[in-house]
């Protein structure tokens, strides 16, 4: 997400790092670099010049302190200009009746019917909504199906009716099931339709004017760049939704709709789609973003994703079996489950602060752990729990059943004895006081 934008950006700014002060020169020069790299980006002409103009003005305008130096100010004021650009503060769903009513609008193929699964799953886990899908479209058979699926996967009610061909009856229909049955939102999918087709503008007009719907959210595939801003703009002329969901952003995209779209249609992005799987939705904000954008990482998004897993009975269990040294494979495995739990690891490393730039040339990805699972699940209940026990013998066994190396699994047991003695060490507190008193006394300096 946003590599190469992040890559291009990094390297314009680089430039003021040695500079002792700010000068019309050197500001433009870096400048020029910034909107190159934002045009890249596919970012429209006119923005990118609007965006690095207020940059400038800015930078020029303001004094340097004498604890900062002229290249960290430019990566602050870029920093919340791009923040500005992209919305400046997060915009959440108004949700206010009961059932509150969600209209899905968007592009064939921009992944509409997925995300309206994705977003029903995401009310009823984080937000604690009882919600129902809706299969408004009529026109493609295989959406109907493809929602009662992710219904299923993600035991979410789907309603539809195959036998009408008229979304506005469909959609009035399944807002009185929802309020008999309870429902507090109805997520209402659409059929796909271009700008250009006055039909079938007239009709998702139609279907607003007849449920009022709280929320109009218009679902954009972010690969398609700026075509994506435009395609917007023709819709919210005619909608005039409430808020963008952007899709696909995981994929080979430039990021130019996901900085623009704010500022064309003046309507906020709300969620963003990171990857394939169903819980791959993000609430989306602006200056997250920004950081994550200039390489400044995303503590507060990952400390919240972790919150999402932490377990406070589990986690004062492994804390008393870390004191006496308990800590096993049983153990170790069941961290490694919480850690995918949170979503993809890159994207995850990319929320550490300059761990996205260590990482550029890594391929982390979800199988990351394939090899390290399959060898401890290749071990005994009695050799996961005293792993020093695993001999030469062991070993080959553990390989074969795994699908590894011998090398592999004595890899995997060399780390794990090493981490074992680090915890022991932590869980200690006089052994970790004399480690401390022990460093040399410039040690607190080191960066």
């Amino acid at each position: 997400m946003f590599e190469n934008l992040s890559e291009k950006l990094e390297s314009a700014l680089k430039g003021l790092r040695g500079q002792g002060k700010i000068s019309e020169i050197n500001v433009a020069e870096s400048l020029k670099d910034v909107r190159r790299a934002l045009l890249d980006a596919d970012v429209n002409y006119k923005i990118a010049k609007e965006f690095t103009d207020t940059v400038k003005e800015k930078a020029l305008g303001q004094e340097v302190l004498t604890s900062v130096s002229p290249g960290q100010l430019m990566v602050k004021i870029v920093k919340d200009e791009l923040t500005e650009l992209m919305g400046g503060t997060h915009t959440d769903l108004q949700l206010n009746n009961k059932p509150a009513i969600i209209l899905m609008a968007g592009l064939q193929g921009s992944g509409k019917t997925t995300f309206t699964g994705k977003l029903g799953h995401y009310l009823k886990n984080k937000k604690g909504r009882k919600a129902l899908l809706v299969a408004a479209d009529v026109y493609r058979p295989a959406a109907i199906d493809q929602l009662h699926v992710l219904g299923e996967q993600l035991d979410l009610p789907v309603f539809s009716d195959k036998s009408s061909k008229d979304p506005v009856d469909i959609a009035k229909r399944a807002i009185a099931e929802a309020k008999s049955q309870g429902y507090s939102v109805v997520i209402i999918d659409t059929a796909g339709r271009l700008a250009v087709d006055e039909d079938m503008m007239q009709e998702i007009a139609a279907i607003k004017k007849a449920v009022n719907p709280d929320e109009i959210l218009f679902v954009v595939d972010a690969m398609t760049g700026q075509d994506a801003v435009n395609t917007a703009k023709a819709f919210n002329d005619r909608l005039d939704f409430n808020g963008v969901i952007l899709t696909k952003l995981d994929g080979d995209t430039r990021g130019g709709a996901a900085l623009t779209i704010r500022s064309v249609v003046n309507k906020p992005v709300k969620f963003v789609g990171t990857g394939e799987k169903l819980d791959a939705i993000d609430v989306f904000y602006p200056e997250r973003m920004a950081s994550r954008i200039l390489g400044m990482g995303d503590i507060i998004s990952l400390v919240e994703k972790a919150q999402e897993q932490y377990d406070e009975k589990q986690s004062e269990k492994l804390r008393k079996r870390i004191e006496k040294n308990q800590f096993d494979f049983n153990d170790f495995l069941g961290q490694i489950n919480q850690l995918k739990k949170m979503g993809n690891l890159k994207d995850l490393m990319g929320m550490i602060p300059g761990a996205g730039k260590l990482m550029k040339n890594v391929n982390v990805d979800d199988d990351a752990f394939k090899s390290v699972e399959a060898i401890i699940h290749s071990m005994t209940p009695e050799e996961r729990s005293q792993p020093h026990i695993i001999n030469g013998k062991r070993k080959d066994r553990i390989a074969r059943g795994s699908g590894t190396s011998v090398q592999e699994v004595n890899k995997l047991l060399k780390q794990f004895g090493e981490m074992k003695k680090m915890m022991k060490l932590m869980g200690n507190k006089q052994q970790m006081g004399r480690l401390m008193k022990s460093m040399p006394p410039n040690m607190g300096k080191m960066p």
